[in-house]
Formats: structure tokens, C-alpha cells, sequence
């Protein structure tokens, strides 16, 4: 079940990103209705033009922040937006069978995740065991980050992230190749702005 390519380039996947939550932003988002010649053409397979792994928090879906159509982006969702092997995986497949030239990392102000890992961290705060499992993989990323600086938390995880899908053969690879960007992004909750990182 080998998927063809999308037929953008990772640059042109980027500025589609840029300009949706442009749209997005000034309230001019194009939201789709649902049509039954577009759901007829995404039965046969879908050409995703990006991958976001984001937050699972309800303020931050990415479709409607990006104002992207059925089947535009190939979206995971969790809380902190942390690595684990299942997440792996699924890039992985986003890759290698829908190939995605755009992977983005999106974190978001204000993330509940993130403030519980810098609260574990600084305050030693003990959260349920499947929580703190979570914390755990979103604490490394956070070293050097201080107890009150949340906004540089939000960052430091989205780049944590990066790393850890960066460290990888298969995400060395690909960037050899050149086919592939990986970029980072924070969402800003009060204006509805998607800040990319350098």
C-alpha cells in the first residue's frame, strides 16, 4: 500500500502552512464542507502535503489553524506533543508510504504538559504514574529552562522533539536526501498565530 508523492515540495508545503493560518488569523479561513466528489477522491488514497505531531489540547487543531482541507495533513496528536515508539512509527509510515515532505513539530503556549514537567522538575510535584510517565519524556529536553519561564519551556520541548526525530537513521537519512524539512512551530493561544523557530 505504497502511496505516490505529494506533489509539493517541502517549501511550498511550508508556505501553505504560513498562509492558512494567515487566513486563519484574520478570519478569513476557508473551513471545508464536506463534498461527496472530495471524499470519493480521498476513498482512493490520501496526499498529504505535511505531517504535524502536536498537542492533544482542544484550543489547537491544527486543520482548522492551518485552514487545510480533507486529507492536506497527516496529523498525531498528544499531550506535549512528546516522541514515544508508537509516535516513531507513524512518522515513520508518514515518510516512508505517504511522503510527506514537511514534518512540524507544534507546541502551544499555555501547554498543561509542559507547566506539569517544569513543576515536577522545579517543585518536585508528584503526578499518577501514567502522567509522570508522560513528564518523563518531556523532561530532558528541559534542561537549562527555569521554573517560570514558560514560554522558552514550550520552545525547549518543541526542539526536544526535533532532536529526538533528527537522532534517528531513518530522519538522517532523509535530511541527506534533501527531500524532507522538519521545522518547529509554537501556537499562540491569544492570537491564534503560528510562530515557526529558526
Amino acid at each position: 500500500m505504497h502511496e505516490t508523492a505529494s506533489r509539493y515540495t517541502a517549501d511550498e508545503a511550508l508556505q501553505r502552512l504560513i498562509d492558512g493560518n494567515a487566513r486563519f488569523v484574520r478570519g478569513e479561513a476557508r473551513f471545508p464542507t464536506v463534498q461527496k466528489e472530495i471524499l470519493a477522491d480521498l476513498a482512493k488514497g490520501q496526499h498529504p502535503y505535511a505531517t504535524i505531531l502536536g498537542c492533544s489540547d482542544s484550543r489547537v487543531p491544527p486543520e482548522l489553524v492551518f485552514d487545510a482541507g480533507f486529507g492536506e495533513l497527516f496529523i498525531l496528536r498528544l499531550a506535549g506533543n512528546v516522541i514515544s515508539p508508537e509516535v516513531m512509527g507513524t512518522l515513520q509510515y508518514a515518510a516512508v508510504h505517504l511522503h510527506t515532505p514537511l514534518f512540524v513539530v507544534l507546541g502551544h503556549e499555555g501547554c498543561g504538559a509542559v507547566d506539569a514537567a517544569l513543576a515536577a522538575k522545579h517543585h518536585g510535584m508528584a503526578h499518577p504514574e501514567r502522567i509522570a510517565m508522560l513528564l518523563d519524556s518531556i523532561l530532558p529536553g528541559l534542561d537549562g529552562v527555569g521554573a517560570h519561564e514558560r514560554t522558552a519551556a514550550v520552545e525547549a520541548n518543541v526542539r526536544w522533539a526535533m532532536h529526538q526525530l533528527r537522532d534517528t537513521p531513518e530522519g538522517q537519512a532523509r535530511m541527506a536526501e534533501g527531500r524532507f524539512k522538519l521545522i518547529g512551530a509554537v501556537y499562540e493561544l491569544a492570537t491564534g498565530r503560528v510562530r515557526f523557530l529558526e
